[in-house]
């Protein structure tokens, strides 16, 4: 299946970088996001972000979890983020953390991919299984 939709993010709280040396920082930031289209839902991103001294080089790795409605399905599921970008190449996987499903969405196994458009909008496309 395929969930697709726009989603909103509010509130980045970055706190101080917890390491910070030679060039190279270590941070921790949170912020909420609320998603629309065929999954409605809102979620909790929790991440852990480097910056380097090059400014096209930063990566950050997060755990999120989703709560709400996927294709008339309600339960939550949690995703993980895994993030670079190499001088601008940039990489990202965000999959579905195995067994994470609750209620109706026990079962869910999938990756979402994330779109930026250039107006700054972010959208969404979740190639996802259910069991059951």
């Amino acid at each position: 299946m395929i969930a697709q939709g726009p989603f909103d993010t509010a509130g980045w709280n970055a706190e101080p970088p917890f390491d910070d040396r030679d060039g190279v920082s270590l941070g921790r930031v949170s912020m909420s996001k609320t998603f629309h289209g065929d999954l409605t839902a809102t979620s909790v991103v929790h991440l852990t972000v480097v910056s380097t001294p090059v400014a096209e080089s930063k990566a950050y790795v997060a755990v999120e979890r989703v709560d709400g409605v996927l294709h008339g399905r309600r339960g939550s599921f949690v995703v993980q983020h895994s993030a670079a970008d190499d001088r601008g190449a940039q990489s990202l996987r965000v999959s579905v953390v195995p067994d994470s499903g609750t209620g109706e969405l026990a079962g869910l196994r999938g990756e979402m991919t994330i779109g930026i458009a250039p107006d700054g909008a972010h959208s969404y496309s979740f190639d996802y299984t259910l069991a059951g």
